[in-house]
């Protein structure tokens, strides 16, 4: 996504009426209303916390033991320890059974469909922007940032309609839209190998366990999990006993997949568990299986409901046997460390049984397909399998409690039961012989798309500042002026190039300009007391030429040099000098720069190049 920086033209600096439009309350989101994944999230969080306080005291409980001698001492620390001891057992059983929560998190349709897994969002705390990016602005842009208090109370309360997105597109676009403010705010306020100073926390989304680093890129990180979270929670929402609500599953599941992907490929350093490269894998790999298995399930209904010829149940058994095999491999990701220590038991279970389940329906349908003796050895491996698959759905204490799930499995393993019960000849199992494994087929893979950022159009909320091509942290430039000058017979002596801000790409030795002090590569922010930082080439030329005997004001800045800190000074550098700073500084020369999402994070971001307009205006 390429969110835009909007031009303010001469108006630009009234920004307050635009904010006090937009409002400081952010559409399709409750804050009072928690999703059943939030208020999940919630409790672990609140039994961590107990865990937490309990091992505290258990640790200085065994430090006080080791340290005194006194046996009456002793025996009330071994009492405390005791109890301590089981007060910890009972919460981490408590965290376990929340941990275990396999929400059948579905619409309650008529259609009888196998539940997914909804992951459940990170939650943060409260951040207070204002005095970082105050000071930030004061020193770095030279500006007043008591004036900002607008813009930052708008940040603040984008961020705080964020922490509870409802379920739905408004809450994916309100999640990009903050999203993709963070990418602005990277590119003007953060400095390479800098930070804006702030702590940001975030409790992980599958232990509860909170984490916080300074980077900005652990803010966008977790919006970014966030995303894919909030797809995977509306993909297990849809009634998918339609063709419509599986169409919208398969697109969420693929969404969801796609963030992880573009996590895990940027997020170099999690430090919480449910952002580490083999979490996300493990994510990314499950969303991909669930989105198979809607594929399937939509070849199962009208339209699309296949007839029971033999090619096409044959067609079936593979796309089935697809969907199996998508599940095996996330098993077994599930059951590698470090996944296995801390994803929930009940995901695993549920994985391994959807595993079970698929690979017997493949053989159902290669059994309908099949006339002759193989039919039976078919049905036999379905009929076993769906056993097993009841089976693991039995041990597993919170599945019991999916009601949903065993009536599928029980309703496959009927149908299996039936079909072999109208064969002819009534072969024991041991004399039929073994069946082959089915080939898994698709003729649909599921794609990993990344979320679509492109479809969520933002303004800088910080653009007053300047655009980011020169007005950034990655940039430094010194103020100069305001300078008088008046028209000369040949003009002011200057020649212009370039929009948002306008360049003097040319200053005519003796003329007006350079009497004035102007320089080659300066920037024109401010003429006769208007700012002009957004202005376009032709406003510019059209206020200078409209300029009479009592001459103009101009405010110009020039970049400097990394190391040439900004301030007040006599020495100025050439124009390819400046041209060559703003380029290493991230910036092009006129032209006003978009953020972008991509890199998505902050620890490959190459230096931002803009472009510059190329064309010169005549002498005004």
């Amino acid at each position: 996504m390429i969110p835009e920086e909007r031009p303010g033209g001469p108006g630009a600096g009234e920004d307050s009426t635009r904010l006090q439009a937009a409002g400081s309350v952010r559409k399709g989101c409750d804050p009072l209303a928690q999703t059943a994944p939030g208020r999940l999230q919630s409790r672990r969080a609140r039994v961590h916390q107990q865990i937490t306080k309990e091992l505290r005291m258990r640790t200085g409980a065994e430090n006080l033991y080791r340290a005194t001698s006194n046996a009456q001492v002793r025996e009330t620390v071994v009492l405390e320890l005791s109890y301590v001891n089981s007060s910890l057992q009972l919460l981490k059983e408590e965290l376990e059974e929340l941990n275990g929560s396999v929400e059948a998190d579905g619409p309650g349709s008529q259609g009888i469909t196998v539940p997914m897994i909804p992951l459940g969002l990170k939650e943060t705390k409260e951040l207070d922007w204002s005095t970082a990016l105050k000071e930030l602005i004061s020193g770095h842009f030279g500006e007043d940032g008591a004036s900002y208090g607008a813009e930052i109370r708008e940040l603040e309360d984008l961020r705080q309609a964020i922490r509870t997105p409802s379920r739905s597109e408004a809450g994916l676009e309100l999640l990009m839209a903050y999203y993709n403010q963070l990418c602005f705010l990277d590119t003007r306020f953060v400095a390479p190998a800098g930070s804006l100073g702030l702590l940001f926390h975030w409790y992980d989304s599958l232990t509860g366990v909170p984490a916080q680093q300074r980077a900005l890129a652990f803010e966008k990180g977790s919006v970014l999990f966030n995303i894919g979270a909030l797809h995977t929670q509306i993909g297990a929402r849809q009634d998918r006993s339609c063709p419509e609500g599986t169409r919208r599953a398969i697109k969420a599941f693929q969404r969801a997949a796609g963030a992880f992907s573009l996590l895990r490929e940027n997020f170099s350093q999690a430090p919480s568990p449910d952002m580490s490269p083999a979490s996300l894998s493990m994510l990314e790999q499950l969303m991909t299986a669930q989105a198979q298995e809607c594929i399937f399930e939509g070849l199962l209904l009208p339209p699309l409901a296949t007839p029971q010829d033999g090619v096409a149940q044959l067609c079936l058994a593979q796309e089935a046997a697809q969907v199996a095999a998508e599940y095996r491999l996330v098993h077994q990701t599930m059951a590698q460390p470090p996944v296995r220590d801390y994803v929930p038991f009940p995901w695993t279970a549920l994985v391994h049984v959807k595993a079970e389940h698929f690979c017997a329906l493949a053989h159902y349908h290669a059994a309908v397909a099949l006339c002759d003796s193989p039919r039976k050895a078919h049905l036999k491996r379905a009929i076993l399998g769906q056993e097993e698959a009841l089976r693991l759905h039995a041990v597993c204490r919170a599945l019991r409690r999916v009601d949903l799930l065993q009536a599928v499995l029980a309703r496959a393993l009927r149908c299996s039961l039936a079909k072999y019960s109208e064969l002819d000849r009534e072969d024991d199992f041991l004399e039929t012989s073994e069946a082959p494994d089915i080939q898994p087929k698709t003729q649909q893979k599921p794609e990993i798309r990344a979320p679509s950022f492109s479809s969520v159009k933002v303004t800088d909320i910080f653009h007053r500042l300047g655009p980011l091509s020169v007005f950034s942290a990655k940039n430094c430039w010194r103020l100069v002026g305001p300078v008088h000058m008046t028209r000369g017979e040949a003009g002011f002596g200057l020649t212009l190039r370039g929009d948002a801000p306008v360049l003097i790409a040319a200053v005519i030795p003796g003329g007006p300009a350079a009497a004035a002090g102007l320089q080659e590569g300066d920037y024109i922010v401010s003429l006769n007391g208007q700012p002009c930082k957004w202005w376009k080439h032709a406003e510019v030329v059209a206020q200078l030429k409209g300029v009479g005997d009592e001459g103009v004001s101009l405010q110009v800045v020039t970049l400097l040099p990394r190391a040439e800190p900004p301030g007040t000074g006599h020495h100025r550098p050439a124009l390819g000098g400046l041209l060559r700073s703003q380029k290493e500084c991230g910036g092009g020369t006129p032209a006003p720069a978009r953020a972008s999402p991509r890199p998505f994070l902050g620890w490959s971001r190459k230096a931002k190049r803009g472009k510059s307009r190329g064309r010169l205006s005549p002498q005004p």
